[in-house]
């Protein structure tokens, strides 16, 4: 059945908001809002205030997990430091939810490529999860938009190590000399993502942003600036279908100058793949209905 997927071609937080509302979802108190923080030095995350009206529409909580890599947020001082340089303590309560362990464990039935995701324990603390996702490229997943906040975004840096890994090992000090094969990793995302989603069932909603569309993530100190246009704001119940149709987005603006740069990130590194693979293990829909 095709999922409903809410489009509009304005970008404002006015507008976040309408879409959020053509949701029809409750969700209940307390509730985790998944964003990103933003590297340090990276110019294109969005920023506080144009999340501000829908965070404080649900009084939610701002959070966010460590990485596994260096910079400004590998570990929980660093972290706090950046989450205040950025102005996200200025307007929101912020959690991080791995901040102290140990990790909660997810188990993984009948995932493609992991048996466990770990996240930060703090998400046991909230009923309702918003997932709210800056949609550009990234230089591993090719993309990045709702699938990636719900795998990388929400895995402690443990279970961000078993990702990249395709969980050969949650230990930050050897991960990176064994990273996975490309489709692996993108099925351990996909995996990952699973969990959450079913962690929050009934009691989760996405919204992706298509502002800022650069080849490369907010994770990046050194990003590029955006090589696209502007497009817009989605909003699903499903987070396949959302990331579906922000791909079909940017496979439409054949007049966009930026698209085949764009294009040539996600497709050399096989960026489609995480949303079929999160398809067949039941994640969501590709089939989807943009209602503008």
């Amino acid at each position: 059945m095709a999922q409903k997927v809410y489009f509009s071609r304005e970008i404002t937080p006015r507008k976040v908001v309408e879409l959020y509302r053509q949701l029809e979802v409750t969700l209940p108190q307390k509730t985790a809002v998944k964003l990103h923080s933003g590297e340090a030095g990276n110019q294109n995350f969005l920023k506080p205030d144009f999340w501000k009206p829908i965070i404080e529409l649900l009084d939610g909580t701002v959070v966010e997990c460590n990485t596994a890599y260096d910079g400004a947020r590998n570990t929980t001082q660093k972290h706090k430091k950046l989450m205040k340089d950025h102005g996200w303590e200025s307007y929101f309560a912020v959690d991080l939810l791995d901040a102290e362990g140990p990790d909660l464990e997810l188990p993984i039935q009948n995932g493609k490529v992991l048996k466990r995701n770990l996240v930060g324990k703090n998400i046991s603390n909230y009923e309702s999860m918003l997932v709210l996702s800056h949609f550009k490229g990234h230089p591993m997943g090719g993309y990045g938009g709702a699938i990636k906040q719900l795998s990388i975004g929400c895995a402690s840096s443990a279970g961000k190590c078993l990702i990249h890994s395709a969980g050969y090992t949650d230990d930050q000090n050897i991960v990176w000399k064994h990273t996975a094969e490309q489709d692996s990793f993108l099925e351990a995302m996909a995996d990952a993502a699973l969990t959450v989603a079913e962690h929050f069932k009934g009691k989760i909603a996405y919204i992706n942003v298509m502002k800022n569309l650069s080849v490369d993530c907010d994770c990046c100190a050194v990003a590029e600036d955006p090589c696209m246009k502007d497009i817009g704001i989605l909003a699903s119940l499903d987070p396949v279908a959302l990331d579906q149709a922000c791909m079909d987005l940017i496979y439409a603006a054949k007049e966009d100058p930026g698209q085949a740069h764009f294009l040539e990130r996600v497709e050399s590194r096989h960026g489609i793949h995480t949303i079929e693979a999160a398809e067949e293990i039941g994640l969501g829909s590709r089939l989807y209905e943009l209602v503008q």
